[in-house]
């Protein structure tokens, strides 16, 4: 698949989903008589594909996910769930890089202040360290970027210096393609229509899943240039379903030649 911002460095998206579970799966704790689990994925934002899967009950906090999903040359692309401070400074001493959108009520102390552009989307570019002295706040200080789009300000606290605000809101922005592979996943692919309900059978039916997710965009980029689509997958049903026609006509007309053959025999006999 092609690299398809190589200038951003490699972007991770992290997100947790839920599903729904059924009471006799006990495992997936969530809450009194209610049973979901959460899986966990890492998705390829340069790619648009899924890179690694974790399964833990419904209650599984996902923030502790984010070091076991990333790899020392990725950067790590989350919403404001995952804003921990603590997290922050653990994530930077393991020398793991994030871009995290945070709440705009979050206290900041200006270190350094950059000069942003007139004509720019982005408002805010600083050194800083989040959090209340004493509190909570960052040990490690910390880079923190504010855009606005379309009226909503984004507050966007990140590890990487080496990109200009611009691109850490662009950064940000190809997050939004984890919340569409999710739609698209449960949607069009059902893969939380449970057919197991044992936590290891939940983990094959998630991965059977990934892996006809990636044969798709192995094939829409192969035959079409392009991400996955719907409108895609409905042309490739169409041709297996004419293949799958042809096929048994085929093997039909075998069995008519075949019976045809064996009569004549026993009628020569």
């Amino acid at each position: 698949m092609p690299n398809r911002h190589p200038e951003l460095g490699n972007l991770i998206g992290i997100d947790g989903s839920l599903i729904d579970a059924t009471l006799s799966m006990y495992w997936a704790d969530y809450r009194k008589n209610s049973k979901k689990a959460k899986v966990h994925v890492g998705f390829d934002l340069n790619r648009a594909i899924p890179r690694k899967v974790f399964l833990s009950d419904g209650n599984g906090a996902e923030r502790p996910f984010v070091t076991k999903i990333l790899s020392d040359d990725q950067t790590g692309v989350t919403d404001r769930g995952y804003q921990c401070h603590k997290r922050f400074d653990q994530w930077q001493d393991e020398e793991k890089n994030f871009i995290c959108r945070i709440r705009a009520s979050t206290q900041k102390t200006i270190i350094e202040k950059k000069q942003v552009a007139t004509d720019s989307i982005v408002f805010f570019d600083a050194i800083v360290r989040l959090g209340t002295i004493g509190v909570n706040q960052t040990k490690r200080s910390l880079r923190l970027v504010g855009y606005e789009v379309d009226k909503v300000k984004y507050w966007i606290a990140t590890s990487r210096y080496d990109l200009s605000a611009e691109q850490i809101a662009t950064a940000y922005k190809l997050r939004w393609e984890i919340e569409n592979f999710f739609a698209w996943w449960k949607r069009h692919l059902k893969v939380y229509h449970l057919i197991a309900r044992s936590e290891h059978g939940l983990m094959v039916q998630i991965l059977s899943g990934l892996i006809t997710y990636l044969l798709l965009a192995i094939y829409c980029h192969q035959k079409h240039n392009e991400k996955v689509t719907i409108k895609r997958v409905r042309q490739l049903r169409i041709v297996i379903q004419n293949q799958l026609r042809a096929t048994g006509s085929e093997y039909q007309n075998y069995l008519n030649l075949k019976n045809q053959t064996k009569s004549s025999t026993i009628a020569k006999t």
